[in-house]
C-alpha cells in the first residue's frame, strides 16, 4: 500500500504523456479514447483536435449515444473560449454488412466545451452482430479534418451488445495485497554490470526500467534504457546478460516474439513524423528494423498470433506493425487497426471501463462467446492486463483511493469468478504506462520497483 494522489493521474497517460506532461486519460487495454493536441495540417498555426471514447460493449438497450469533445482554434488565437466553427457527420452501419448510413452530427456546449454528438439509431444499436462506424469531423473555417478513428471505413469502431454477461461483485478493496509471488528476477538501481539506470520524471516520479516481458523458457527479459541495453536472465539464472540496444534512451516499452526479437516501442517522436519508432534487434542486439507506428502517442506494444501490434492513441486501437515479416506504413497500420487484441483462437479480447464497471468480451469471428460485468465499490483505474488462458480471461486492474492502491487479480470462467487476489503496486519507478504485467502460460509476472531496485515476481494461477 502506497500513497497516489500525487501520480495517479500520469499514471494513466500513454508513453508520451508521460515526458510532455499532457493530463489525459488513457484507461484501459480497449477503454475508448483521448486525443492530443495535433496541429492543422493545412493551417500550421492551428489547432484542431478531438476526443471521443467509443462505447465499445454495450447492455441490452442501453442506448448508444456518441459524444466527439473538439477543441478548434484558428490561426493565432489563444483564447480557448474562441474557437472555430466545426461540423461533423457519423457513419454507421451494421456488421452484418452493406453501406454505410450518413448521419448529422449536433453541435451543443457541455460544461463550456465545444461537443459534437449523434444518438446510433436503435436499428443499427440492437443489431444481434453489433455496429461498425467511424466520424468524419471539419474545422469549417480552417478546411481541415479528421478522420476518427484514423483508419475512417477500412477499419471503423465496433461496438456489441452484451446479451448474456456474467455480473460479478468486486465489493471494496481492503488493500491487504494478500498474494506475494516468487522472485525470478532483480537489479538494483545503479550503473554497474548487473544494475540497472534510474532518471528522474519530469512531471512524475523516477522513470527506470521501463518494461520487461517473458518468453516461453521463463527467461526474464529488462529492458533498462537509461544504460540503452537489456538485462536477460536465463530461467533459474541469479546474474543476467546484458545485450545492447540503439534506442533513444527515454521511457520506451518491450516484447519479445517466439525468434527471440525485441521489439522496442519508444517514446519521442521526431520533426515531422506521425509517430514514435518500433525497433526490432535480434537475440544479440542488432537493429533489424525500424517502423513508424501510426499516432503520435501508443501505449504499449505487444506479439499477437501474426507478429508485433502496438495499441495506438488517441484511438485506442490495436495496429499491427508488420505483415508476413514486410514492415507495414502508417497508413497501412491505420487501414489495418482492430477494436479488440487479437487472440491465438482468432478472436479478440476487448474491454471497456466507465466509471467503476468493467465490461469484458472475448468473441470469435463475430460473435460474443464469453462475457462480463464487473462492479466496483472502490474506483477502478487503468486495465493493465486482459487476456485468455483457454475457456476463461484473466484481467488485471488497479483499485485506488486517495491513500493507497493495488492491482486486482481477477480470473473469470462461465460462473463468474474462478479465482482472484490482490497484489501490491509496487511502482516506486514510473514505467511504461502499461507495462507492469505478463501473462504466460499459467504464470502471472509483474514488474515492480522500490527504493532499492526492480524486480519481476511470478504468481501461478489456479487454471486448468
Amino acid at each position: 500500500m502506497r500513497r497516489i494522489a500525487h501520480i495517479r493521474q500520469a499514471r494513466l497517460l500513454p508513453i508520451a504523456g508521460l515526458f510532455v506532461g499532457i493530463s489525459i486519460s488513457a484507461a484501459a487495454i480497449v477503454v475508448g479514447g483521448a486525443a492530443l493536441a495535433q496541429r492543422s495540417p493545412v493551417v500550421p498555426g492551428a489547432v484542431f483536435e478531438a476526443t471521443h471514447v467509443p462505447p465499445l460493449l454495450l447492455l441490452p438497450g442501453e442506448p448508444a449515444q456518441l459524444t466527439y469533445e473538439v477543441n478548434c482554434l484558428a490561426e493565432g488565437v489563444d483564447d480557448a473560449e474562441a474557437g472555430c466553427e466545426v461540423a461533423g457527420s457519423l457513419f454507421v452501419r451494421t456488421k452484418s454488412g452493406g453501406d454505410f448510413e450518413q448521419l448529422p452530427l449536433h453541435q451543443g456546449y457541455a460544461l463550456g466545451i465545444r461537443q459534437l454528438t449523434a444518438k446510433v439509431p436503435d436499428s443499427f444499436a440492437a443489431a444481434p452482430s453489433g455496429f461498425e462506424y467511424y466520424a468524419e469531423l471539419e474545422s469549417v473555417e480552417t478546411g481541415d479534418s479528421m478522420l476518427v478513428p484514423p483508419g475512417g471505413e477500412a477499419a471503423p469502431y465496433r461496438s456489441r451488445v452484451l446479451n448474456d454477461a456474467i455480473d460479478v461483485d468486486l465489493g471494496v478493496a481492503d488493500f491487504s495485497a494478500d498474494r506475494r509471488g516468487a522472485r525470478v528476477a532483480s537489479a538494483r538501481w545503479g550503473d554497474a554490470a548487473a544494475s540497472v539506470g534510474l532518471e528522474p520524471g519530469k512531471s512524475v516520479g523516477p522513470v527506470g526500467a521501463s518494461s520487461f516481458d517473458i518468453d516461453e523458457t521463463g527467461t526474464v527479459f529488462l529492458l533498462d534504457q537509461v544504460h540503452r541495453r537489456v538485462l536477460r536472465w536465463a530461467r533459474g539464472a541469479q546474474h543476467p546478460a546484458r545485450v545492447p540496444v540503439s534506442v533513444d534512451g527515454r521511457l520506451a516499452d518491450l516484447a519479445v516474439s517466439a525468434d527471440g526479437s525485441l521489439y522496442v516501442l519508444e517514446s519521442v517522436v521526431r520533426s515531422g513524423r506521425p509517430g514514435p519508432l518500433v525497433r526490432r534487434f535480434d537475440e544479440a542486439g542488432r537493429e533489424l528494423d525500424v517502423v513508424e507506428t501510426a499516432e503520435r502517442s501508443p501505449s504499449q506494444i505487444r506479439v499477437g498470433p501474426d507478429g508485433p501490434m502496438v495499441l495506438e492513441h488517441p484511438s485506442h486501437q490495436w495496429t499491427p506493425m508488420a505483415l508476413d515479416g514486410h514492415a507495414l506504413s502508417p497508413n497501412e497500420q491505420r487501414r489495418r487497426a482492430r477494436t479488440g487484441r487479437p487472440l491465438r483462437s482468432g478472436g479478440e479480447a476487448i474491454v471497456f471501463r466507465t466509471l467503476n464497471e468493467l465490461r469484458t468480451a472475448v468473441t470469435s469471428g463475430d460473435r460474443v462467446v464469453r462475457s462480463w460485468r464487473l462492479t466496483s465499490e472502490t474506483p477502478l483505474g487503468e486495465v493493465q492486463l486482459a487476456e485468455a488462458i483457454g475457456m476463461r480471461l484473466v484481467v488485471v486492474v488497479r483499485t485506488y483511493t486517495e491513500s493507497a492502491d493495488e492491482f486486482r487479480v481477477v480470473v473469470l470462467d462461465r460462473h463468474g469468478i474462478a479465482q482472484q487476489f490482490a497484489v501490491a503496486s509496487a511502482d516506486w519507478a514510473e514505467t511504461a504506462p502499461l507495462s507492469r504485467f505478463r501473462l504466460v502460460g499459467r504464470s502471472l509476472y509483474q514488474l515492480g520497483s522500490n527504493a532499492a531496485g526492480a524486480f519481476v515476481d511470478r504468481y501461478d494461477l489456479e487454471v486448468r
